[in-house]
């Protein structure tokens, strides 16, 4: 088998054997191995059934007793020396994990359960180990590496994948995907997830890195963005988390806790995400993560997502500051709630009607659900037009009469009503 680091594989091998080697040692002492129990049904013939041992969980319990052997230790040590193998170095970083102990998980550790699950327990096969340690190489010097990173999603159903864009999409969790790279998953995902219809999603990151990166994607902030344009695009009560699940190259690589602003589950109702309200998520998604260079456009989206999560008097007034921010323009909250009531209504009577509604808001009353969504439509509009200060400028010429209101989309006033 010609293989690219013959001093890697040789390194690879002795720690497989000698960890093989202490595993047998611990069987011999009495340690048992689980199985699972199989049935493999087909029509017209009868059931077979099949005793499969679980070895990973076997194998992974005993991670610290297999890190501490002498074959690990000079693993690791040939590991560091591979600039290949950086980016594995980094995968526990936000669990301020030593970078030994990362290429122990992320390499090592994956290398050794692919090892014993293809030879179906701990009688040593070469030609297991082989493909197994193929698959590593062709990880660690091919041209490009496979990111992805995957959250769980509540109050959120789902018809079809929506592509939200920039490798971000919301798509159905198949049962066990979790579990079967992260078996630690069942104790930290959401309660009942997988179970009700609005909990059978996740919600996706796809990266393709060049071969030189060292660095993964931030996953975190990129779900959260993606999190604040599902809520504006659908007013549902969503929320990720509370941790996203990594892997690179389909290896475990990684769990990192989500922002807590988009793990916080707000308070409302569930939703269903279609793709006409998919592709207006899609287009809110890219104006949102550009929003920092408007100061006062990120202090209304941060105060009005604060206020999801808030009661009352508290949510009222994230969301006059988030109306305030969003279009006062140094002229107040009054002001501000003409300009949404001028945006939002499509006549003169709805325009009244929110202005009533947007002036009671500015006196100090509390916003009713009508209210709150007419925050909601107007930051959706100000992200959508992608100018605010024209914006508002457009808006007070309409005001006097100069020139008709800003104009908004179909696909806008649909999806965000």
């Amino acid at each position: 088998m010609a293989v690219r680091a013959p001093h890697l594989y040789h390194s690879l091998r002795l720690f497989c054997l000698g960890a093989f080697s202490e595993l047998e040692i611990d069987i011999s002492h009495g340690a048992e191995v689980p199985f699972a129990f199989e049935e493999h049904a087909a029509p017209g013939r009868p059931s077979l059934y099949e005793y499969r041992p679980l070895v990973r969980g076997f194998v992974e319990k005993r991670s610290q007793q297999l890190m501490e052997l002498a074959d690990a230790q000079t693993a690791i040590e040939d590991l560091r020396h591979e600039k290949a193998a950086a980016i594995f170095a980094r995968a526990h970083a936000g669990e301020q994990l030593p970078d030994e102990e990362a290429l122990f998980m992320t390499v090592l550790l994956p290398l050794l359960v692919a090892t014993t699950e293809s030879c179906g327990g701990f009688d040593w096969h070469d030609d297991a180990f082989d493909r197994a340690y193929i698959e590593l190489e062709g990880s660690l010097f091919g041209g490009e590496r496979s990111y992805m990173a995957v959250a769980p999603l509540v109050g959120l159903s789902l018809g079809a994948q929506v592509e939200l864009g920039d490798g971000v999409r919301v798509r159905h969790s198949p049962p066990g995907e979790l579990s079967t790279y992260w078996p630690e998953a069942s104790g930290i995902l959401p309660r009942e997830f997988g179970r009700r219809a609005d909990r059978l999603a996740v919600i996706e990151l796809r990266r393709d890195l060049g071969v030189d990166q060292i660095e993964a994607p931030d996953a975190p902030a990129e779900l959260a963005d993606a999190i604040s344009a599902l809520r504006l695009a659908t007013a549902g009560a969503i929320a990720a988390g509370p941790v996203l699940f990594e892997r690179l190259d389909k290896r475990p690589y990684g769990i990192r806790p989500i922002l807590p602003i988009a793990a916080t589950e707000p308070f409302g109702e569930a939703t269903r995400l279609d793709q006409f309200r998919g592709k207006l998520a899609h287009d809110l998604r890219a104006r949102i993560a550009a929003a920092d260079e408007d100061r006062a456009l990120a202090e209304a989206l941060d105060r009005w997502e604060l206020s999801l999560f808030a009661q009352e008097p508290f949510r009222s007034e994230q969301l006059r500051e988030a109306l305030t921010a969003v279009l006062g323009a140094d002229e107040g909250l009054a002001m501000a709630a003409l300009r949404a009531a001028t945006l939002l209504g499509d006549g003169s009577s709805e325009r009244a009607e929110l202005r009533v509604r947007l002036r009671a808001l500015a006196g100090g009353e509390p916003a009713d659900k009508n209210t709150s969504d007419a925050v909601r439509r107007t930051l959706v509009e100000v992200l959508m037009h992608g100018n605010r200060a024209r914006m508002i400028e457009a808006l007070d010429e309409s005001l006097l009469g100069l020139r008709p209101r800003p104009s908004r989309s179909m696909a806008i006033r649909a999806a965000a009503s």
